[in-house]
């Protein structure tokens, strides 16, 4: 019992959750939830279904290969963590990592060709960072956030050519992971407060940009700020709170904060695209992940 939840804990389930999000998100701008209510919406519900089963695969196999690739690192800086506490060992931990990918891959390809390659794509994103990505300056942000890019167009595959029309959607989540991925590198030593500044300088874009995307559509205006008005509490305090101190313990909790504020990024574009009915179905997986991330590690 104890290796299956090490090897549990190596997925992030909080963070899982955050993922589902995306999938739903994807699903509102593309205009696929008017679909799924329709009468006769079976195959949708069964592609929509799919898409959540790939999307668990490819995060938890991209974050659990992550841990695979730390594993030397871990035993210094984290030894807590399931492999270097020989909770689990790294061809365990590697195995179960390369199921998760392969699973959300062949998972995708039920829904059609688009989502499967799309997949494929997200998958390699994420071995590239786990093994490359994250120890460049520049680049490593970048191909975290196409990591969730490429996660979100997977929720548009639901409608033929929405991927060509909402491309631009894409730079959201670009934008706001790569905004973590900067503001975490400090969570171990501290003492990074020109990337806590471009966090912020990104995470205040990405809320302007939503926010005028909503202005853009009119009806759905007021729909949208009490959720961007939630995001905005959710993210900005902690990182402020961070940037003046610079204290690993105070910029792993913004981290924290920010990851699971992807939940509010993706029910802030729904309600921008389909209302906010469907933003409060998302919003309803914040407490979820909350519970998660009690019990389980989200950074």
């Amino acid at each position: 019992m104890g290796t299956l939840l090490a090897h549990i804990r190596l997925t992030r389930p909080a963070n899982i959750i955050t993922a589902m999000a995306d999938i739903l998100a994807g699903a509102a701008v593309s205009g696929a939830v008017f679909l799924l209510l329709e009468e006769g919406s079976r195959l949708f519900w069964g592609d929509l279904g799919w898409l959540l089963l790939a999307t668990i695969g490819l995060y938890g196999g991209g974050v659990a290969f992550n841990d695979v690739f730390d594993a030397g690192l871990d035993k210094l800086e984290r030894p807590e963590r399931p492999i270097p506490s020989g909770q689990a060992t790294v061809k365990s931990a590697a195995w179960m990592a390369f199921l998760l990918l392969l699973g959300g891959i062949v998972a995708a390809f039920q829904v059609d060709f688009t989502a499967g390659l799309l997949a494929v794509l997200v998958a390699l994103f994420a071995v590239l960072y786990d093994a490359w990505g994250k120890h460049q300056r520049i680049f490593g942000p970048i191909n975290m956030g196409l990591c969730r890019a490429g996660n979100l167009f997977l929720g548009m595959t639901l409608i033929s050519d929405a991927i060509r029309e909402y491309w631009y959607i894409g730079w959201v989540p670009l934008v706001y992971v790569a905004a973590i991925t900067m503001v975490s590198r400090g969570e171990v030593h501290g003492k990074n407060k020109s990337a806590l500044y471009g966090g912020l300088f990104l995470y205040v874009a990405v809320v302007v940009f939503i926010g005028t995307l909503a202005f853009l559509r009119e009806n759905y205006w007021w729909e949208t700020l009490p959720f961007l008005l939630l995001l905005t509490y959710f993210i900005f305090p902690p990182l402020v709170k961070a940037l003046k101190s610079q204290e690993p313990a105070l910029i792993g909790k913004s981290v924290k904060a920010a990851v699971l504020a992807l939940i509010l990024v993706n029910a802030s574009l729904a309600a921008a695209f389909s209302g906010w009915w469907v933003a409060l179905i998302i919003l309803l997986l914040l407490p979820v992940s909350l519970l998660l991330a009690r019990v389980f590690a989200v950074t």
